[in-house]
């Protein structure tokens, strides 16, 4: 799939596409005979997932680290026991940094519905006409 189909798919501008793959985060698979970008459904899957980081404030370096790291372990066959150990280190950081950004987002969200719980009650509030004006 070229570049146009695949950023209309994912909702990414080409711009982003191009620069992801120049810095290596999201290399398309193949190049036809002019050259052009050709994605394979795993680079597409691959985008979607660097889209969904991105918001999550990874550097670019960290994203380009946990791609590495997941890739290592998609073809890890577990012959060589130290580096099984490193890929699973490194996925535990992340691991932990993703499961501290949920606790602080669900800190947030409850702050949010709290706020939300009391303008709704004060629009409540003064929506009702006051006794003993008119």
């Amino acid at each position: 799939m070229q570049i146009g189909e695949v950023a209309t798919r994912v909702g990414l501008s080409l711009r982003t596409i191009r620069h992801w793959d120049e810095v290596g985060l999201v290399v398309p698979s193949k190049r036809s005979a002019g050259g052009f970008r050709l994605y394979t459904e795993a680079d597409i899957d691959r985008l979607v997932l660097v889209k969904t980081l991105k918001p999550l404030d990874f550097s670019l370096e960290q994203m380009r680290e946990l791609l590495a790291t997941m890739d290592g372990l998609e073809n890890d066959t577990g012959a060589d026991g130290e580096l099984t150990a490193e890929l699973m280190g490194r996925l535990a950081v992340f691991r932990a940094a993703a499961d501290s950004r949920v606790e602080a987002l669900r800190a947030q969200v409850q702050g949010l519905e709290m706020l939300s719980r009391e303008l709704r009650r004060l629009a409540g509030e003064n929506r009702r006409p006051s006794a003993g004006k008119g």
